[in-house]
Formats: C-alpha cells, sequence, structure tokens
C-alpha cells in the first residue's frame, strides 16, 4: 500500500470515528482531498486508492493537472479565489465550485457554463468568524446572496462553504463551525433545498463533523506538506 493510500486511509477512519462520536452516520461526511501543487502522479495514487473528489485551489494548474489525467472519472472541485479573469475556465471545467462570494462571479459561470455539461454545482463561501484573511460573504448577507444564485439558470446551489480563522482547541473550531451550521439551517429554512455544508479541513474535521459538516477538504493529511514554489 502506498504512503498517500495509506493516509488516505487513515483520514477516512478519523471522519468515521468523528461521525460515531457526534452520533452521524459515517456515510453523511464526504472526503474531498485537496490536490493542490501536487502533480497528477499523486492524485493517480489516491485515486488508485479509492479517491474520486479533488480539490483544487490554483486554477491554472488544476486544468492542467485534469488534461493529464483526463482517462481517469474524477470530479473537480474549486475551492480556491475565482477572480473574474478566471470564471470560463472554472465554467468549463469544474464539477463543483465552492467559493462563490459574488453575485457578479455566480453570473459569469452561469452565463460560461458550456451547455452541453451539466449544471455547475456551487456553493457560497462566507466568512463565518470575520477573518480579516478570508474571502466570503458576510453571514447576514449569505441568504440573500443565496436567493440570487439558486435563480442562475447553469448553476446549481447546493450549500454554503467556510474556512475560519484556525481556533486554539477543538470547542472553540466547534463554536464556530455551529454558527455556519445554524447559518445553513437558516437559509433551509427559508426555502433553499441545500445539501452540503462544506467545512473541516485536516487540523480540525472532528470539530466541523461535530458541527454538522457534509463534506470536508482535507489535503496535508493525505498528500504530506506543501510547496508553494509553484503556487
Amino acid at each position: 500500500m502506498t504512503t498517500i493510500a495509506t493516509q488516505l486511509q487513515t483520514v477516512r477512519a478519523r471522519i468515521a470515528a468523528a461521525c460515531l462520536a457526534a452520533g452521524r452516520d459515517p456515510q453523511a461526511v464526504r472526503l474531498l482531498a485537496v490536490s493542490k501543487t501536487f502533480g497528477p502522479d499523486a492524485v493517480a495514487e489516491a485515486y488508485a486508492a479509492g479517491q474520486t473528489a479533488f480539490g483544487e485551489n490554483y486554477i491554472q494548474e488544476a486544468v492542467e493537472k485534469m488534461a493529464a489525467l483526463s482517462h481517469l472519472p474524477l470530479e473537480w472541485h474549486c475551492i480556491g479565489p475565482i477572480q473574474s479573469n478566471k470564471t470560463r475556465l472554472v465554467a468549463q471545467n469544474f464539477a463543483w465550485a465552492h467559493t462563490v462570494d459574488r453575485l457578479k462571479i455566480a453570473q459569469r459561470l452561469s452565463e460560461q457554463r458550456p451547455p452541453e455539461l451539466p449544471p455547475l454545482q456551487v456553493c457560497i463561501q462566507v466568512n463565518v468568524d470575520g477573518g480579516p484573511t478570508k474571502s466570503g460573504v458576510a453571514p447576514n448577507e449569505a441568504l440573500g446572496l443565496a436567493r440570487e444564485v439558486a435563480a442562475l439558470p447553469r448553476l446549481c446551489l447546493r450549500g454554503l462553504m467556510c474556512i475560519p480563522e484556525p481556533a486554539p482547541d477543538f470547542e472553540a473550531a466547534r463554536a464556530v463551525f455551529m454558527r455556519a451550521k445554524a447559518l445553513f439551517d437558516q437559509v433551509n429554512e427559508a426555502g433553499l433545498q441545500l445539501d452540503t455544508l462544506s467545512m473541516g479541513m485536516t487540523a480540525d474535521l472532528e470539530a466541523a463533523v461535530h458541527a454538522g459538516s457534509t463534506l470536508v477538504r482535507v489535503g496535508t493529511a493525505i498528500f504530506g506538506g506543501r510547496s508553494y514554489a509553484k503556487a
């Protein structure tokens, strides 16, 4: 078994244990392997170990990786910032975009999504704790943006995504994630049918799962430490 396969197995066990501790079905939380800065060979190793969904932050790097791995049935998620000049690449190449935080970006993604592809699955990124270095719409603006995005013809609004500032311990992390879960519930109570709460990474996935995450984005614990020389 390769190192990546072993580490994937460990991460899956962590997710299952966190679900059981929270009284949740382990099948309720999906794993997104964050492969940014790692090459096609690493992704292929993870695929051989049963992983099919991959998250990428750097759009141009991701598109090149997709071309190299086009023979594999992979599902690609854009989890990095989306600038106006990159919306076409996202619309044409990704299955999911987790970081929609402005109506303008959502409109461009909808307009540029090729008609032969299924609608782009999207999450609205929320700056749930007001972190000064984090992107995302303010929590009090999330419902309004969600309604506007849900009306766009070539997008399918699936849920909310957040990347809180690092927390000092489990309880502090869980408290922030619970705020995201409360917002998720509020948006659903307003009539939108969301099924995805994208939150939790290598360091805090247990707290996120306990708070109600349905998708965790894990990179370091699967692929190891990163070099950002090519970023």
